[in-house]
Formats: structure tokens, C-alpha cells, sequence
């Protein structure tokens, strides 16, 4: 077995004690973080700082011991790489210029590894630094979650821009998610021959689509750059994010041949055991606001999972990204309790 136990849970193994990492565990809520953001100047300027992005990545993991890093990064770089304008804005998220349907001819994937340099830079600063039972995660947004963003300029509640878009002008709207497949399975070999271990694609707004466009603009795409990644790296080991998707999830685990599936919050655990794991590894599904809550409820619902996932392949994370409200106690309590479960 491999010293890394996160990666043993994605070789389909079953860990006595599952591996565990958050989402955004290099976040806000840590002190050491707001630092090294403010010594950055911009958000973007601290993702393509390869010294600074390896220092935030390692931050949680020296504080908390996590059993994996993941690459400090955001997955608007790729429409950045583009050459769309990305801006990050405080107290706003991220602003971009709205792409147009004529637009998007104009984009070229081609472009995406050369602008991205210190980001893979990053990752060989970071792959050295890790201690060697840590495993180094890398990861891109699926094409319809950067898709969201690229089409209203910015984050809404339900992405009606970008599902309406999609029905205006589909021929451009799917010549948009192409681009976005290429331009991920480019990034992705890169992250992993640069010293990823493993990567994860992050569809958050993959519960907002009917059932076509769930097909065409969400798994199909993922499936694509799955198999895209395994042509050039046969054994990648990739982690599947498809937030809200519900029922569609054993359709997507089976579709698109992910390593583990992360499941948000609203996932029913005896469910998820009896239908998900026999097929694939579970990931998640840790409420985040537990995090923001009190000792009770997190201990109660730690537990709960562990009671119903820990016998199969999975990996402890929460179902969604750690708040920056996020209390740093309550990180370490969930860490002490999941590594001390007995059952």
C-alpha cells in the first residue's frame, strides 16, 4: 500500500481511518493566510506568485496536518489564460468581461500552458516541500462551471445567464465548452507532470441544469476531459465534484469513470453507501456551516458519517468549500475526531 492513504482510498482501497482535507482549506479563516493575501496585492497576483501559492498551500497542512494539499489556485485562471479580463474585486467576487457569441471563436486553448507557467512552477515548489505522505491534489472547474462565470461577467444565484445563453445561441455556447474541455485537459496533464498526485474538477453549479443540458454542457464535457487526461497519463487518478447533481450521480460516476465522487451536504448517507460506494470512493459531505456552529452538532454529525460511510473507499471533506467565518477549533476538533473514530 502506498504511504500516501488518500491515494490507496482512489485506488479503490478502504482505509481503517479515512484520509481527510477540506475544500478551501487555505482560506481566509486562517490568519496566516490574510497575511500572505495582503503581502500579494491581488488574489490573482497570489495565484501566480509560484513562492506565495506554495506558502499558502502549505499553511493548512503545517497547521492542521492535513492528508492532502491542494494547489492553491482558482478556476477562473483558465479563462484568464484565454485572454478574457478577470478581476477579482473586494467584497464582489469575481467580475469578467461578458463574452459574446462572436467572441468565442476568437479563443485559443493553445495559449493556456504557456500563461499558466507559474502555476506549474508552483506545483514543483510545492510537490518539494510537502512531507511525503501528504498527497498533492491539483484541479480545474469543469467547463460549465467556468462557462457560468465567462457568459455573466460574474457569479449569480441559479446561472440563468448562462442557461439562457445556452438556449439563444447553442452552436456558440457549445464551441465555448470545447474550448473549455481542451483548454482543462491541457492544464490537467500539466498539473500531474508537474507533481500532482491527483486532481479533482469542481462542477459547483452542476444542480442547476435540466436533464439536456446536464448532458451536454456538465457530464459529457467531464467525461471528455477524463478520458482526454487518462490519453496522455492512463492511470490519473481524478476526483469528481458535481455539486447538486442528486439522483444523476451514479449516471455520472458511471459516465464519466471518476476515481471518487465528492458529494455536497444534501446527499442522504445510507444512500450514498448502498448505491454510490460499491462503484467508486465517496468524498465529502460535511455540512460547512457545522464549522460555524457548536461542538454538539459537529460531533453528531461527524460521527453519523463515519457510522455509514467509513466500512467502504472514503475520504472525510465537507460538501462544500470552508466559509471564511470558519472557526480554527472546530477544524482541529473535526480532524481529532474523525482520526479517533472508533465505531
Amino acid at each position: 500500500m502506498n504511504n500516501r492513504r488518500l491515494m490507496n482510498v482512489l485506488n479503490g482501497q478502504t482505509e481503517k481511518t479515512p484520509p481527510i482535507w477540506l475544500m478551501r482549506q487555505a482560506g481566509r479563516y486562517l490568519p496566516e493566510y490574510r497575511a500572505t493575501r495582503a503581502e500579494a496585492g491581488s488574489f490573482l497576483s497570489l495565484c501566480y506568485n509560484p513562492d506565495l501559492a506554495c506558502e499558502v498551500t502549505l499553511q493548512p497542512i503545517r497547521r492542521f496536518g492535513f492528508d492532502a494539499a491542494i494547489l492553491f489556485s482558482d478556476i477562473l485562471v483558465i479563462p484568464d489564460a484565454l485572454g478574457r479580463s478577470v478581476r477579482f474585486v473586494q467584497g464582489e467576487g469575481p467580475q469578467l468581461d461578458p463574452i459574446s457569441p462572436e467572441e468565442i471563436k476568437d479563443l485559443d486553448p493553445s495559449k493556456v500552458l504557456e500563461k499558466l507557467s507559474p502555476v506549474f512552477e508552483a506545483i514543483g515548489k510545492i510537490r518539494s516541500e510537502l512531507p511525503g505522505e501528504t498527497t498533492f491534489l491539483g484541479f480545474c472547474g469543469a467547463p460549465w462551471t467556468v462557462a457560468t462565470y465567462m457568459i455573466a461577467g460574474h457569479g449569480t444565484p441559479d446561472q440563468a445567464p448562462a442557461r439562457l445563453f445556452a438556449r439563444k445561441h447553442p452552436e456558440a455556447f457549445h464551441a465555448l465548452i470545447d474550448v473549455l474541455v481542451e483548454a482543462s485537459i491541457l492544464y490537467l496533464v500539466k498539473q500531474l507532470k508537474s507533481g500532482a498526485d491527483a486532481v479533482q474538477i469542481f462542477d459547483s453549479w452542476a444542480g442547476v441544469l435540466d436533464d439536456a443540458l446536464y448532458l451536454s454542457a456538465s457530464r459529457d464535457p467531464i467525461a471528455k476531459i477524463v478520458a482526454g487526461v487518462r490519453a496522455h497519463i492512463p492511470d490519473a487518478k481524478i476526483i469528481g465534484f458535481p455539486k447538486g447533481a442528486g439522483v444523476r450521480l451514479v449516471d455520472f460516476v458511471e459516465a464519466t469513470g471518476v476515481n471518487a465522487i465528492g458529494l455536497d451536504w444534501t446527499v442522504p448517507l445510507d444512500w450514498a453507501r448502498d448505491v454510490l460506494q460499491p462503484k467508486v470512493a465517496l468524498q465529502g459531505n460535511l455540512d460547512p456551516t457545522l464549522l460555524m456552529s457548536d461542538e454538539r452538532h459537529l460531533d453528531e454529525a461527524i460521527d453519523r458519517i463515519m457510522a455509514s460511510w467509513s466500512n467502504g473507499p472514503f475520504i472525510f471533506n465537507l460538501g462544500h468549500g470552508i466559509s471564511p467565518q470558519g472557526n480554527i477549533d472546530l477544524v482541529h476538533r473535526l480532524i481529532k475526531r474523525v482520526r479517533s473514530y472508533n465505531g
